[in-house]
C-alpha cells in the first residue's frame, strides 16, 4: 500500500475511533450553505467551549446546497460512507415553492428510516416557508403565512428597534445577535403553539411553521449555564 494511502486509512481509523467516543452525536445536515450552517455553528462554539460537555458531545455540521428529498438522501449517503451507527441525523431545509410531496416527503422517509436502528435516529427540522420564519418568531408571535421577503422584511424592522442595521443572508453573528436582542425562550415557545394548532396537518400545509425549535432544545442542553437560561423556561 503507498504511504500517502495508508496514511489516509490510518487518519480515517483514527477519526473513527474519536467519534465512536463520543456520547451524543448529531448530524446536522442543512439546505443551505452558510445561513443555517452559521447558525447551528453558534451552538456548536458554545458547546465545544462547555468543559462539561465538551468530550461528550459531537456536532458535525453538513451544508448540502440541496433541497428537501435531496436533503435527505445526502445524510443518507454520508451516514453510509462514514459507518455511522448511532446518533441523530436533522435534515435542516425550507418549503419555499418546492412540491408538498417533497416537503412531507423527509418527514415520511426519515419515519421509514428510524425503524432500521433505534441507535441512529432522523429528524426533519423544517421550515414553511423559510428559516428566516424561525428567526422572527425570537422577536414577535408570527401567524401570517407570507412571502420570505416579507418575513425579510419584519426581521428588518425588528433588527433596526434593536441597534442592528438589517438583517442580512449568511450572517456570521446571527446566532449570538438573535440571542441577546431577541428572545429564544419566545421562540421556542411560539413555535410549539403553531405546531400544536397545525396538530393533524401536514408540515406543507402547517404555514407558516416551523420544527427548528426541535433541535434547537435538543442542543441547548449542551450549552453552558449562563447561555442556556436564556433558551430554557424556569421550572418551579
Amino acid at each position: 500500500m503507498p504511504k500517502k494511502a495508508g496514511m489516509e486509512a490510518w487518519k480515517k481509523k483514527r477519526r473513527q475511533e474519536h467519534l465512536e467516543k463520543k456520547e451524543c452525536q448529531y448530524y446536522i445536515f442543512c439546505e443551505g450553505q452558510q445561513t443555517e450552517p452559521l447558525y447551528f455553528d453558534g451552538f456548536k462554539q458554545y458547546i465545544e467551549d462547555n468543559p462539561i460537555y465538551r468530550d461528550m458531545v459531537l456536532i458535525e455540521i453538513e451544508p448540502c446546497q440541496a433541497e428537501t428529498m435531496r436533503v435527505i438522501g445526502m445524510a443518507e449517503k454520508y451516514v453510509k460512507k462514514n459507518n455511522i451507527k448511532k446518533g441523530q441525523v436533522w435534515c435542516v431545509y425550507d418549503k419555499d415553492s418546492f412540491p408538498a410531496k417533497d416537503f412531507n416527503g423527509v418527514v415520511q422517509r426519515a419515519e421509514r428510516l428510524n425503524q432500521e436502528n433505534p441507535d441512529l435516529q432522523y429528524y426533519a427540522a423544517w421550515s414553511n416557508e423559510c428559516i428566516e420564519f424561525w428567526f422572527l418568531l425570537h422577536f414577535a408571535y408570527y401567524t401570517s403565512n407570507n412571502h420570505r421577503s416579507e418575513y425579510i422584511s419584519f426581521l428588518n424592522d425588528k433588527f433596526q428597534s434593536v441597534g442592528i442595521e438589517k438583517y442580512q443572508k449568511n450572517m456570521r453573528n446571527i446566532f449570538d445577535i438573535l440571542m441577546e436582542k431577541g428572545d429564544p425562550k419566545l421562540a421556542i415557545r411560539f413555535a410549539k403553539r403553531i405546531i400544536k394548532d397545525g396538530q393533524g396537518r401536514t408540515p406543507a400545509d402547517i404555514a407558516p411553521g416551523t420544527k427548528v425549535y426541535e433541535l434547537v432544545e435538543e442542543l441547548v442542553k449542551y450549552l453552558p449555564e449562563e447561555i442556556r437560561i436564556k433558551f430554557q423556561e424556569k421550572t418551579e
